[in-house]
């Protein structure tokens, strides 16, 4: 950590690996009860904390979501296993691609 950075505020490890986070950090970051807390490490082995902002939820998928639960629900007969031929021209189709989850999308693909 570098020496231009003092301590704002410091907290102790309890048995449990569990800790408070002290009232000025929560005051900075903003959190309330129930917000998620984000750790970042940086090459030095220093971690950063930060307030994890909620995802918006997408209701045309949560609306897709909950029709599946509910025909899997009502109608169980209806699920099937994946037969192994379809496995595999699956897996031949995707073969050799490779996906970059961190990468932005083009301007053509958002």
């Amino acid at each position: 950590m570098s020496s231009a950075l003092a301590p704002l505020s410091n907290s102790k490890l309890t048995g449990k690996y569990q800790t408070t986070v002290p009232g000025p950090v929560r005051n900075l970051l903003g959190l309330q009860k129930g917000d998620w807390i984000y750790y970042s490490v940086l090459p030095d082995n220093s971690v950063v904390i930060s307030k994890k902002e909620p995802i918006e939820d997408d209701p045309a998928i949560g609306s897709f979501l909950k029709f599946i639960e509910t025909d899997m629900t009502n109608n169980p007969q209806h699920i099937q296993v994946i037969r192994p031929e379809l496995v595999e021209n699956i897996q031949a189709l995707v073969a050799g691609v490779e996906i970059d989850l961190d990468s932005p999308l083009s301007d053509e693909d958002e």
